[in-house]
């Protein structure tokens, strides 16, 4: 079993390698600025993906309920842990918003789909892609504010929240879905291109980031803020997510498939929010890279626990 996973692990490992290693090596040689790219992802890439993904998927209406409700308990539980803690270590604004997104938001798209399947199959998939659906439209509403609240008013960051077209993405989706009806095919085809795009491009900003762990940024990093913020996700989130499902009743193969996308290593998405709003990125970008590669050791085992 345990030579299965670690099959499985490699083989999703060296793709997705390929954009992280391009962005690494971009950012290395090049003096890259990654802003122009986080702009596109929150106001393109993001939105098209949503949309894309949530009209294909093929889920009954208990499992949407239970991953939806899932996703948001899990969330405040999360939630409440990084704040508590956030205030025990005594961090500042920035770094407490930092941890909040160490906390709550999980690489379960780039990282986690492609995991899924090879683990768990189609149907595996399409129960994963609900909660991943689920996840972005966090990082565009509770994400946004986490990341926000650090420099702005509670008003300016909730505003800030629906400024972005990722929820209205998937309004307009979930809305088409409902009724039966279609866009023309021409412009789903326009959309998908855009969607295939978001993997790629977020994975590519992923390994510039990675490269920043060694520069002036990630080294100011307080010990205290780093270790907090990994034990939480290493450690104290696949506890909690166990909890949550336990609590909620979810059993079987959407059970291991909910506990495994909440295991995931610290998201992507969050050095994008942190970066863009002041978040302490410099936190965020170093716990993005060393969860990722414990994840390397950490979800083989989870794996096989779940299975």
């Amino acid at each position: 079993m345990l030579h299965s996973v670690v099959s499985t692990l490699l083989g999703v490992l060296v793709p997705l390698a390929v954009p992280v290693a391009a962005g690494a090596i971009l950012a290395r040689f090049r003096a890259w600025d990654t802003k122009p790219l986080l702009t596109l992802y929150l106001y393109v890439l993001s939105p098209a993906i949503i949309f894309d993904t949530l009209r294909g998927a093929h889920i009954s209406t208990d499992d949407l309920y239970s991953t939806i409700g899932f996703a948001l308990v899990n969330l405040l539980f999360m939630w409440g842990i990084a704040q508590g803690i956030g205030k025990i270590a005594r961090l500042d604004p920035a770094e407490q918003a930092g941890l909040t997104l160490i906390s709550t938001l999980t690489n379960s798209a780039n990282y986690g789909l492609p995991l899924v399947l090879l683990a768990f199959g189609q149907l595996g998939l399409d129960k994963a892609s609900v909660y991943v659906i689920t996840q972005m439209i966090i990082v565009n509403t509770a994400g946004v504010y986490f990341a926000a609240r650090s420099q702005f008013s509670v008003q300016n960051a909730v505003k800030s929240v629906f400024t972005l077209p990722a929820v209205y993405a998937a309004v307009l989706a979930v809305f088409l879905k409902c009724f039966g009806l279609h866009l023309t095919a021409g412009l789903e085809q326009g959309i998908g291109m855009v969607a295939d795009a978001y993997s790629p491009v977020v994975l590519t900003i992923l390994g510039a980031q990675m490269i920043k762990v060694g520069r002036a940024e990630a080294k100011q990093v307080k010990p205290a803020g780093f270790w907090t913020g990994t034990a939480i996700r290493l450690l104290l989130a696949p506890f909690v997510a166990l909890v949550t499902l336990k609590l909620l009743g979810i059993s079987g193969l959407l059970f291991s498939v909910l506990f495994i996308q909440a295991c995931m290593p610290v998201a992507v998405n969050a050095v994008v929010l942190a970066e863009r709003f002041d978040a302490a990125s410099g936190l965020v970008s170093k716990c993005i890279v060393w969860t990722t590669l414990a994840s390397f050791l950490t979800l083989p085992a989870l794996i096989v626990l779940v299975q």
